[in-house]
């Protein structure tokens, strides 16, 4: 089983030359860099702690889940709240009833608070969220590399091709997004108080404790997809990978090439996983960029490639990668680690609420449109 043929190129095309051009530009000098480059290494380090941070949790929650619906008493009935990090509808409805009545929501406050983090991350550091800390970005960057070790390379669908297919994730955020548009204050209030509002969490475990048939075959293909396309849910269909490319766009931040320094080596390009042609342009402002620095970490020539703020400073300001690294570090724990002493982290559900509610969660249905008990 696999994409078909026609459909792929190899990601790293080979330039052929059949004779001397006579617009051929004079090879440059290398002035090689002499400091070792900890960019990657920093990212996979978060990488890694996000992705175990989120297996804890997701454990967490379900022995949870489980000694609701077995009826064992226990003194702790309350979900972890950083699983809410999986709700990112949530978070967004929430955010619009906060920025409506001021009011921070009882129920699922942490999806709110972490979106929020998210967004700032992607403001001051392009996507950062997406190459540094997202669990999923995070497999589906090793799947990848799995297809590159397996085929000495990863695949890239025609331009003709990707660039509609890109559009999709911006089309499944316009649908959230048109559909919460259309919710007033109150309509989120109870929404968010309602069965399927309540155990929306419980919900998701569920799709993937009880997947069916339908649901084995898209996550078999994605994963399949993932392996012969570099970042493929990333790239294609992930719609809080979008938003966030919207919060990004209006970053100060860019990756920067200087042309004086630059050898023309087109290292930077074939190693982007958005697929940017970073060895043309000066700026990168594309939404696509998420800020991972894998270009910058393989650049050969010093001073040629570099994260800055070209629009604040001539010459621009650089920015280390020790700088980004600590700048997403503090936004994560400074933002989580206020919610938390506030006492504004926590979903406000009583336990006995939880405790009938969760063993019939697969019962919940969403509110339709137009429901009394949602648009009143």
């Amino acid at each position: 089983m696999g994409l078909p043929s026609q459909l792929l190129e190899p990601s790293f095309p080979q330039r052929t030359q059949t004779g001397p051009s006579p617009f051929a530009r004079t090879k440059k000098k290398l002035k090689r860099r002499l400091d070792r480059d900890y960019s990657q290494l920093a990212r996979r380090s978060y990488q890694a702690a996000f992705l175990l941070l989120n297996v804890w949790l997701g454990g967490a929650f379900y022995f949870w889940v489980r000694r609701l619906e077995t009826g064992a008493s226990s003194a702790d009935i309350t979900p972890p709240p950083g699983i809410d990090g999986w709700l990112p509808i949530a978070g967004l409805m929430n955010l619009k009833y906060f920025l409506l009545t001021g009011l921070v929501p009882s129920i699922h406050p942490a999806a709110m608070f972490l979106l929020v983090t998210f967004l700032a991350m992607s403001f001051l550091f392009r996507k950062a969220f997406c190459s540094w800390l997202c669990p999923v970005g995070t497999l589906s960057e090793y799947l990848g590399l799995l297809g590159q070790k397996i085929f000495g390379r990863n695949f890239r669908i025609w331009r003709w091709i990707d660039i509609p297919l890109r559009g999709l994730k911006y089309f499944l955020l316009g649908f959230f997004v048109w559909a919460i548009s259309s919710m007033s204050a109150a309509a989120i209030a109870n929404f968010m108080r309602s069965d399927y509002g309540l155990v929306a969490g419980v919900k998701m475990l569920n799709f993937f404790r009880h997947m069916g048939e339908t649901g084995l075959i898209v996550v078999g293909i994605l994963v399949l997809a993932s392996v012969f396309v570099q970042n493929f849910w990333c790239r294609y269909l992930c719609p809080y990978g979008a938003l966030l490319g919207f919060a990004s766009l209006l970053s100060p931040v860019r990756i920067r090439r200087e042309p004086e320094p630059c050898i023309d080596c087109g290292k930077c390009a074939k190693v982007c996983p958005s697929s940017l042609p970073v060895d043309k342009l000066v700026t990168i402002k594309s939404a696509e960029c998420t800020g991972c620095l894998e270009c910058v970490a393989i650049c050969p020539a010093e001073g040629a490639l570099h994260l800055a703020l070209p629009q604040f400073s001539n010459p621009p300001k650089r920015i280390p990668s020790w700088a980004m690294a600590a700048g997403i570090a503090v936004l994560f724990f400074g933002v989580v680690g206020y919610a938390k002493a506030v006492g504004l982290w926590e979903s406000h559900v009583p336990g006995a609420v939880y405790r009938q509610l969760v063993p019939h969660a697969s019962e919940a249905c969403h509110p339709m449109p137009g429901d009394p008990e949602i648009s009143r």
